[in-house]
C-alpha cells in the first residue's frame, strides 16, 4: 500500500500546516502498517465500499489521529469505523452510502418559516471538516445552508455487542445574532428550543435505524481533551445537558446514555395556559418522527422502492 500517495489525497502540501500532518500520516501509517492494511482490505470487500474510501480518504486519516474521544486507541478508532460502514452497508441500499459519503445531503425533514429565512431544514450529511467527532451528521441547517446545530456521531456495538449510536459533539450555530436566531426559530418551533430539537431528531434517526441505545460523549470525553484543556473548548457543558434530557452516566465517565425516547410532559404536568403551545409542539415532533422515518426507509435494503 503506497501511503504517501494515500497522503497525497488527504492532505494541500502547499499549506505548510497540512504538510507537516502529511509527514506525521506516512510515518503513523508505517509504524502501524498492518493495521492500516486491515482498514484497506475492509474498504476493498465490495465496490460500493472501495467507493467510499475513494470519497473519503480521511476515513484513514481519522484511525491515525486522536479523534472521536478522549483516549480513543488506534485498534478502537479502526473497529468504529469499520463497524459504523458495516451496518450502514447492511442496513443501507448502495445509493444511501453513495450519497452520504459523496458530498450530498440526505434530506429527512422541512418546516416553512417566513420570506426573510424561507426554510428550516433536517439533513444527514458528511464532510471532512466533521471528522474530528464523527463519522457523520445530523443537522438542522436553514435554506441557505447555515447550520443552526449539528450532531456528530458514529454507529458501532457497545460493550452488550447492541448496535448503538454514539454522538461526539454538538455544535450550534457559528454566525452573527446567533443569539437572535434561536430565539427566533425557538419561537417557530412552540417554544421548543433547536439544540433540544436536535437531539430529538437523533432519537428519531436511532429509533429509525433500529438501533438499541445512544450514547453521547461527556465533557470529560470530548475529543479536545487530548490536546488542550475542556474549558478553553467548550461553550456549553454536553454532560449538564445530557443529564437535562434525561441522560445517565455511564461507568466509563466519558460517555452518558441518552434515551431513545424523550419523556413527555402529561397534559395534566402543564400549566393549562401553556397546553396550547405543547400540544402544538408535540404535533411537531411527531411530525419529524414520521418524516425521519418514511424518508430513511426509502433507503433500507429489501424496501419495494429500492
Amino acid at each position: 500500500m503506497n501511503f504517501v500517495a494515500l497522503g497525497k489525497k488527504i492532505y494541500d502540501l502547499k499549506n505548510p500546516r497540512e504538510a507537516r500532518r502529511f509527514a506525521v500520516f506516512v510515518m503513523r501509517c508505517f509504524i502501524h502498517s498492518k493495521k492500516i492494511q486491515r482498514l484497506d482490505d475492509f474498504f476493498s470487500q465490495s465496490e460500493n465500499l472501495r467507493e467510499v474510501a475513494e470519497n473519503c480518504p480521511c476515513f484513514y486519516e481519522q484511525v491515525t489521529r486522536a479523534f472521536f474521544y478522549y483516549k480513543s486507541t488506534f485498534d478502537e478508532r479502526i473497529k468504529l469505523v469499520e463497524e459504523h460502514l458495516n451496518f450502514l452497508a447492511s442496513t443501507m441500499n448502495e445509493n444511501f452510502l453513495k450519497k452520504l459519503y459523496g458530498g450530498e445531503k440526505i434530506f429527512l425533514w422541512k418546516m416553512q418559516l417566513d420570506e426573510t429565512l424561507k426554510e428550516m431544514r433536517l439533513v444527514l450529511f458528511f464532510h471532512a471538516g466533521q471528522k474530528k467527532e464523527g463519522l457523520a451528521s445530523i443537522v438542522l441547517e436553514l435554506a441557505d445552508n447555515t447550520p443552526v446545530y449539528q450532531i456528530m456521531f458514529w454507529l458501532a456495538k457497545d460493550s452488550a455487542q447492541n448496535f448503538s449510536m454514539y454522538i461526539g459533539a454538538l455544535q450550534g450555530p457559528n454566525v452573527e445574532n446567533s443569539k437572535d436566531l434561536i430565539k427566533i426559530l425557538t419561537k417557530k418551533c412552540h417554544a421548543c428550543r433547536t439544540k433540544n430539537l436536535i437531539l430529538y431528531a437523533a432519537q428519531a434517526v436511532a429509533r429509525a435505524l433500529n438501533l438499541k441505545k445512544i450514547y453521547a460523549v461527556t465533557n470529560e470525553g470530548y475529543y479536545a481533551n487530548n490536546h488542550i484543556r475542556i474549558d478553553r473548548k467548550l461553550k456549553t457543558s454536553f454532560s449538564d445537558f445530557w443529564q437535562e434530557c434525561g441522560g445517565t452516566p455511564c461507568k466509563d465517565g466519558r460517555f452518558f446514555e441518552l434515551p431513545l425516547i424523550e419523556r413527555r410532559k402529561t397534559f395534566e404536568e402543564i400549566p393549562t395556559q401553556k397546553r396550547a403551545v405543547y400540544r402544538r409542539r408535540f404535533l411537531l415532533l411527531d411530525e419529524i418522527d414520521a418524516a425521519v422515518f418514511e424518508n430513511l426507509q426509502t433507503f433500507k435494503r429489501g424496501n419495494a422502492n429500492e
